[in-house]
């Protein structure tokens, strides 16, 4: 498929998705509290930013996945306390 097909297949997706995600952060803004200095309200900006980054950078998804990834950790079976397998 082209580009313009695949934007008519996944346009209207798109469009519900970033609605979901606006309308998820207007709740959090209507909420009482303040989340200003949460973590993760900084990885969702960034994340937004990565997406709005233009039509230069084929990697948007590589780079959100990683955002929001742990680095990896070869001890990490230990800090979870799972066995390792035999």
């Amino acid at each position: 498929m082209n580009s313009n097909q695949i934007l008519d297949r996944e346009f209207l997706e798109i469009r519900a998705k970033i609605l979901e995600v606006a309308a998820a952060l207007d709740r959090i803004e209507r909420a009482e509290g303040d989340v200003s200095g949460e973590p993760r309200m900084a990885l969702i900006a960034e994340a937004i930013k990565i997406i709005a980054s233009g039509h230069s950078d084929p990697i948007r998804a590589e780079k959100i996945q990683l955002l929001f990834s742990r680095t990896y950790d070869e001890q990490w079976r230990d800090e979870f306390s799972i066995a390792s397998r035999s």
